[in-house]
Protein backbone atom coordinates (compact mmCIF):
# COMPACT_ATOMS: atom_id res chain seq x y z
CA UNK A 1 0.00 0.00 0.00
CA UNK A 2 1.32 3.27 -0.34
CA UNK A 3 1.40 6.74 1.48
CA UNK A 4 -0.34 8.90 -0.28
CA UNK A 5 -3.98 10.16 0.72
CA UNK A 6 -6.74 7.44 -0.04
CA UNK A 7 -8.49 7.76 -3.74
CA UNK A 8 -11.77 6.69 -1.67
CA UNK A 9 -12.32 7.20 2.37
CA UNK A 10 -15.59 5.77 3.80
CA UNK A 11 -16.15 6.77 7.37
CA UNK A 12 -18.58 5.07 9.61
CA UNK A 13 -20.95 5.12 6.67
CA UNK A 14 -24.64 3.48 7.12
CA UNK A 15 -27.98 3.68 5.96
CA UNK A 16 -31.15 2.62 7.70
CA UNK A 17 -34.52 1.31 5.82
CA UNK A 18 -37.22 2.17 8.60
CA UNK A 19 -36.32 -0.07 11.60
CA UNK A 20 -33.21 -1.89 9.64
CA UNK A 21 -30.10 -0.95 9.40
CA UNK A 22 -28.38 -2.49 5.97
CA UNK A 23 -25.02 -1.10 6.80
CA UNK A 24 -24.13 0.24 9.47
CA UNK A 25 -20.95 2.29 10.86
CA UNK A 26 -18.42 0.66 7.88
CA UNK A 27 -14.95 2.31 7.68
CA UNK A 28 -12.90 1.92 4.10
CA UNK A 29 -9.38 3.39 2.77
CA UNK A 30 -9.04 2.51 -1.20
CA UNK A 31 -5.70 3.52 -2.34
CA UNK A 32 -4.99 4.58 -6.02
CA UNK A 33 -3.92 1.76 -8.02
CA UNK A 34 -5.18 -0.89 -5.59
CA UNK A 35 -7.17 -4.45 -6.12
CA UNK A 36 -9.37 -4.31 -3.00
CA UNK A 37 -12.13 -7.36 -2.70
CA UNK A 38 -15.48 -6.79 -1.02
CA UNK A 39 -16.88 -10.15 0.36
CA UNK A 40 -19.46 -11.57 2.64
CA UNK A 41 -22.67 -14.24 2.93
CA UNK A 42 -26.02 -13.75 1.10
CA UNK A 43 -27.82 -10.78 1.94
CA UNK A 44 -24.35 -8.81 3.84
CA UNK A 45 -25.22 -5.85 2.09
CA UNK A 46 -22.67 -5.95 -0.03
CA UNK A 47 -24.70 -4.25 -3.09
CA UNK A 48 -26.11 -1.73 -0.71
CA UNK A 49 -22.68 -0.34 -0.45
CA UNK A 50 -21.88 -0.02 -3.75
CA UNK A 51 -25.22 2.10 -3.65
CA UNK A 52 -24.39 4.52 -1.09
CA UNK A 53 -20.79 4.33 -3.16
CA UNK A 54 -22.50 5.15 -6.18
CA UNK A 55 -25.39 8.10 -5.30
CA UNK A 56 -28.25 5.63 -5.93
CA UNK A 57 -28.76 5.99 -1.83
CA UNK A 58 -28.17 8.88 0.75
CA UNK A 59 -26.27 7.41 3.90
CA UNK A 60 -28.05 7.99 7.11
CA UNK A 61 -25.11 8.31 8.83
CA UNK A 62 -21.23 8.53 8.27
CA UNK A 63 -19.69 9.65 4.59
CA UNK A 64 -18.10 8.77 1.36
CA UNK A 65 -15.56 10.83 0.17
CA UNK A 66 -13.98 11.10 -3.91
CA UNK A 67 -10.05 12.37 -3.38
CA UNK A 68 -11.77 14.34 -0.49
CA UNK A 69 -14.55 15.47 -2.10
CA UNK A 70 -18.03 14.76 -0.04
CA UNK A 71 -20.14 13.03 -1.98
CA UNK A 72 -23.23 12.52 -0.06
CA UNK A 73 -26.61 14.34 -2.12
CA UNK A 74 -24.35 14.21 -4.95
CA UNK A 75 -26.62 12.51 -7.42
CA UNK A 76 -25.13 9.33 -9.54
CA UNK A 77 -24.55 10.58 -13.05
CA UNK A 78 -22.50 13.29 -11.54
CA UNK A 79 -20.70 10.96 -9.46
CA UNK A 80 -19.73 8.82 -12.66
CA UNK A 81 -18.56 12.10 -13.99
CA UNK A 82 -16.23 12.37 -11.15
CA UNK A 83 -14.61 9.61 -11.45
CA UNK A 84 -16.48 5.96 -10.05
CA UNK A 85 -17.89 3.35 -12.40
CA UNK A 86 -19.50 0.33 -11.70
CA UNK A 87 -21.17 -2.85 -13.19
CA UNK A 88 -24.22 -4.85 -11.69
CA UNK A 89 -24.83 -7.92 -10.28
CA UNK A 90 -27.40 -8.37 -13.11
CA UNK A 91 -26.17 -7.25 -16.20
CA UNK A 92 -27.40 -3.82 -17.31
CA UNK A 93 -26.67 -3.09 -21.05
CA UNK A 94 -29.16 -1.42 -23.54
CA UNK A 95 -30.06 -5.15 -24.95
CA UNK A 96 -31.57 -3.15 -28.34
CA UNK A 97 -28.80 -1.15 -29.05
CA UNK A 98 -25.48 -2.41 -30.57
CA UNK A 99 -22.23 -3.23 -28.83
CA UNK A 100 -20.31 -0.46 -30.26
CA UNK A 101 -23.90 2.15 -29.63
CA UNK A 102 -23.70 0.64 -25.66
CA UNK A 103 -19.56 1.78 -25.68
CA UNK A 104 -20.57 5.13 -26.59
CA UNK A 105 -23.03 5.85 -24.48
CA UNK A 106 -20.64 6.07 -22.09
CA UNK A 107 -18.48 8.93 -23.70
CA UNK A 108 -21.57 11.28 -24.20
CA UNK A 109 -21.35 12.50 -20.47
CA UNK A 110 -17.74 13.93 -21.44
CA UNK A 111 -18.11 14.80 -24.93
CA UNK A 112 -16.79 17.72 -26.15
CA UNK A 113 -19.16 19.18 -27.97
CA UNK A 114 -22.55 20.86 -27.00
CA UNK A 115 -26.07 20.58 -27.13
CA UNK A 116 -26.03 23.54 -30.18
CA UNK A 117 -23.34 21.78 -32.09
CA UNK A 118 -25.17 18.62 -31.91
CA UNK A 119 -28.66 20.14 -32.74
CA UNK A 120 -26.87 22.21 -35.91
CA UNK A 121 -24.60 19.35 -36.93
CA UNK A 122 -21.68 21.84 -37.12
CA UNK A 123 -18.23 19.98 -37.70
CA UNK A 124 -17.44 20.09 -33.94
CA UNK A 125 -20.39 17.33 -33.73
CA UNK A 126 -18.85 15.30 -36.83
CA UNK A 127 -15.27 15.34 -34.56
CA UNK A 128 -16.45 14.43 -31.60
CA UNK A 129 -18.47 11.67 -33.12
CA UNK A 130 -15.73 10.07 -34.60
CA UNK A 131 -13.41 10.44 -31.70
CA UNK A 132 -15.81 8.65 -29.92
CA UNK A 133 -16.39 5.74 -32.30
CA UNK A 134 -12.63 5.36 -32.70
CA UNK A 135 -12.22 5.05 -29.05
CA UNK A 136 -15.15 2.58 -28.62
CA UNK A 137 -13.58 0.19 -31.10
CA UNK A 138 -10.45 0.38 -29.30
CA UNK A 139 -12.23 -0.69 -25.65
CA UNK A 140 -14.20 -2.93 -27.99
CA UNK A 141 -10.47 -4.56 -29.04
CA UNK A 142 -8.73 -4.82 -25.53
CA UNK A 143 -12.14 -7.22 -24.61
CA UNK A 144 -12.17 -9.25 -27.95
CA UNK A 145 -15.59 -7.73 -29.00
CA UNK A 146 -15.06 -5.64 -32.16
CA UNK A 147 -16.23 -8.27 -34.12
CA UNK A 148 -19.17 -8.04 -32.52
CA UNK A 149 -19.57 -4.09 -32.80
CA UNK A 150 -22.63 -4.12 -34.96
CA UNK A 151 -24.53 -6.99 -32.87
CA UNK A 152 -27.66 -6.35 -30.69
CA UNK A 153 -25.82 -6.30 -26.71
CA UNK A 154 -28.94 -9.26 -26.36
CA UNK A 155 -27.42 -11.66 -29.02
CA UNK A 156 -24.42 -12.15 -27.11
CA UNK A 157 -23.21 -15.05 -25.11
CA UNK A 158 -23.31 -14.04 -21.41
CA UNK A 159 -20.00 -14.13 -20.65
CA UNK A 160 -19.58 -11.33 -23.75
CA UNK A 161 -22.00 -9.37 -22.36
CA UNK A 162 -20.23 -9.37 -19.23
CA UNK A 163 -17.10 -8.19 -20.84
CA UNK A 164 -19.13 -5.31 -22.81
CA UNK A 165 -20.40 -4.20 -19.30
CA UNK A 166 -16.69 -3.54 -17.93
CA UNK A 167 -15.70 -2.19 -21.00
CA UNK A 168 -18.82 0.51 -21.13
CA UNK A 169 -18.46 1.33 -17.24
CA UNK A 170 -14.14 1.78 -18.28
CA UNK A 171 -15.32 4.24 -20.89
CA UNK A 172 -15.97 6.65 -18.55
CA UNK A 173 -12.98 7.30 -17.54
CA UNK A 174 -13.28 6.30 -13.65
CA UNK A 175 -10.37 6.34 -11.45
CA UNK A 176 -12.55 3.95 -9.33
CA UNK A 177 -13.84 0.56 -11.28
CA UNK A 178 -16.85 -0.92 -8.85
CA UNK A 179 -17.28 -5.07 -10.01
CA UNK A 180 -20.34 -6.15 -8.94
CA UNK A 181 -20.24 -10.22 -8.85
CA UNK A 182 -18.68 -9.82 -12.18
CA UNK A 183 -17.90 -13.96 -12.51
CA UNK A 184 -21.92 -14.47 -11.84
CA UNK A 185 -23.10 -17.44 -14.04
CA UNK A 186 -19.47 -17.64 -15.95
CA UNK A 187 -18.35 -21.29 -16.24
CA UNK A 188 -15.21 -22.08 -14.92
CA UNK A 189 -13.07 -21.36 -18.22
CA UNK A 190 -14.57 -17.61 -18.01
CA UNK A 191 -13.97 -17.27 -14.68
CA UNK A 192 -10.13 -17.56 -15.02
CA UNK A 193 -10.20 -15.60 -18.26
CA UNK A 194 -12.01 -12.94 -16.27
CA UNK A 195 -9.61 -13.23 -13.77
CA UNK A 196 -6.39 -12.42 -15.92
CA UNK A 197 -8.61 -9.32 -17.42
CA UNK A 198 -9.31 -7.48 -13.95
CA UNK A 199 -5.86 -7.72 -13.38
CA UNK A 200 -4.82 -6.56 -17.05
CA UNK A 201 -7.53 -3.83 -16.40
CA UNK A 202 -6.27 -2.50 -13.28
CA UNK A 203 -2.45 -2.22 -14.89
CA UNK A 204 -3.58 -0.86 -18.14
CA UNK A 205 -5.90 2.10 -17.03
CA UNK A 206 -4.03 2.62 -13.32
CA UNK A 207 -7.34 1.84 -12.16
CA UNK A 208 -8.29 1.29 -8.37
CA UNK A 209 -10.65 -1.53 -8.44
CA UNK A 210 -13.53 -2.78 -5.69
CA UNK A 211 -14.81 -6.13 -6.32
CA UNK A 212 -17.77 -7.76 -4.46
CA UNK A 213 -17.87 -11.54 -5.47
CA UNK A 214 -18.68 -15.03 -4.01
CA UNK A 215 -16.24 -16.82 -5.93
CA UNK A 216 -13.62 -17.17 -3.41
CA UNK A 217 -10.75 -18.40 -5.73
CA UNK A 218 -11.12 -15.37 -7.76
CA UNK A 219 -11.04 -12.87 -4.89
CA UNK A 220 -8.46 -15.00 -3.41
CA UNK A 221 -6.13 -14.33 -6.27
CA UNK A 222 -6.52 -11.70 -7.72
CA UNK A 223 -6.96 -9.30 -5.12
CA UNK A 224 -4.61 -7.34 -2.54
CA UNK A 225 -7.03 -6.63 0.14
CA UNK A 226 -10.00 -7.95 0.94
CA UNK A 227 -13.01 -6.69 3.65
CA UNK A 228 -15.54 -8.82 4.83
CA UNK A 229 -19.31 -7.92 5.60
CA UNK A 230 -21.97 -9.85 7.60
CA UNK A 231 -25.13 -8.62 8.08
CA UNK A 232 -24.83 -4.67 7.70
CA UNK A 233 -21.39 -4.43 9.20
CA UNK A 234 -17.27 -5.40 8.80
CA UNK A 235 -16.06 -8.20 10.65
CA UNK A 236 -12.16 -7.92 9.10
CA UNK A 237 -10.12 -6.80 6.88
CA UNK A 238 -6.86 -8.00 5.79
CA UNK A 239 -4.65 -9.74 3.28
CA UNK A 240 -6.28 -13.02 1.62
CA UNK A 241 -4.14 -15.23 3.85
CA UNK A 242 -5.68 -14.01 6.95
CA UNK A 243 -9.02 -13.42 5.77
CA UNK A 244 -9.02 -17.21 4.65
CA UNK A 245 -8.10 -17.85 8.27
CA UNK A 246 -9.87 -15.37 10.74
CA UNK A 247 -12.41 -17.44 12.38
CA UNK A 248 -15.32 -14.91 12.21
CA UNK A 249 -15.45 -15.18 8.67
CA UNK A 250 -15.18 -18.50 8.49
CA UNK A 251 -18.06 -18.62 11.11
CA UNK A 252 -20.26 -15.47 9.01
CA UNK A 253 -19.79 -18.40 6.31
CA UNK A 254 -20.38 -21.86 7.87
CA UNK A 255 -22.92 -20.18 10.28
CA UNK A 256 -20.90 -21.95 13.11
CA UNK A 257 -18.27 -20.81 15.89
CA UNK A 258 -14.56 -22.53 14.90
CA UNK A 259 -13.55 -23.13 18.27
CA UNK A 260 -9.42 -21.52 18.48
Amino acid sequence: MTTTKPLLKVDTVGIQFGGLKAVSGVNMDLYPGELVGLIGPNGAGKTTFFNLLTGVYVPTEGSVSLNERNLRKVPPYKINQLGISRTFQNIRLFGDMTVIDNVKVAYHSLAKHGIISSITRLPNFFKGEQEMEEKAIEFLKIFNLELYKDELAKNLPYGQQRRLEIARALAANPKLLLLDEPAAGMNPQETQELMKLIAFIREKFDLTVLLIEHDMPLVMGVCERIYVLDRGQLIAEGKPEEIRNNPKVIEAYLGEEVSS
